[in-house]
């Protein structure tokens, strides 16, 4: 199972390499697109709707939302509110987590997915699309988020003991959380050397993303178990489905967005 899973990430992050710095942004912009179409798709399932014309227009829906947040966001101002209104969902995602995870209504959870996977397309998109060192600043973001997986897997398998979200996922524990943070950290202080931004404001973002991811992933186990779910799909070898690799990344995007306009990158 682990073999099937390294080797499977060392397939996506070959893809991810080569249409980051080796494309036009376009192309980019196209791959996000259909992952997140892809993540419609599964998402649908957390909705209740099985049959196939349901989930197509699940995943219509979601592409015309899309569009319509594309061309409503072509300036820093108008994309900086998409992601600060996306931010606001995470924290209210959050609250469901801590206060109510059991109580998960299909409608809501239809809408629940337009507000993960739309500004995170959206986020992705325009930051590709920046001409200063966009695809670097994606590479970063998906470069923490995968330490901070990484990290919890491994912390949390040799020295996991307490539960973080046992009505959620009861296989997460604090321990694995603290590996995920010390290894986000670590990509944070390079990212901050890279850039050549202050250090601090940088790593405290990069900390800020690692539990943002959190929330994202255990999010999505909270859908996904209200289903009877074990992944979302089965299109990924060892890791399941779309949703199941870029939930994390979803919930971290807008952070990071508006903490590179906190930093005066963006703007």
């Amino acid at each position: 199972m682990l073999r099937t899973r390294i080797a499977t990430a060392i397939v996506l992050a070959i893809i991810v390499l080569s249409v980051l710095f080796a494309m036009p942004p376009v192309a980019g912009v196209g791959l996000v697109a259909l992952m997140m179409l892809a993540g419609a798709w599964e998402w649908a399932r957390f909705a209740g709707l099985t049959r196939l014309p349901a989930r197509l227009g699940y995943v219509l829906a979601t592409g015309l939302a899309g569009a319509l947040a594309w061309f409503s966001s072509g300036d820093w101002p108008a994309w900086q509110w998409l992601m600060a209104a996306a931010a606001l969902w995470w924290l209210v995602a959050f609250a469901w987590l801590a206060l109510a995870p059991a109580h998960v209504n299909r409608t809501v959870a239809g809408f629940a997915g337009l507000c993960t996977l739309v500004p995170a397309w959206v986020g992705l998109g325009r930051l590709l699309e920046h001409p200063a060192q966009g695809s670097a600043y994606v590479f970063y973001l998906l470069l923490v988020v995968w330490a901070a997986d990484i990290g919890a897997y491994f912390a949390g398998r040799r020295f996991g003991r307490v539960k973080l979200a046992p009505a959620v996922s009861p296989n997460k524990t604090w321990e694995g959380l603290g590996g995920g943070v010390a290894l986000g950290a670590v990509v944070a202080s390079v990212g901050a050397r890279y850039f050549g931004v202050r250090p601090l404001p940088f790593i405290a973002l990069g900390l800020a993303l690692v539990l943002a991811s959190v929330v994202g992933d255990l999010t999505e186990s909270m859908f996904k178990r209200a289903a009877g779910l074990k992944d979302s799909g089965s299109l990924l070898p060892g890791h399941g489905g779309i949703l199941d690799r870029i939930d994390s990344i979803t919930s971290s995007v807008p952070f990071f967005v508006l903490g590179l306009g906190w930093l005066g990158v963006l703007g």
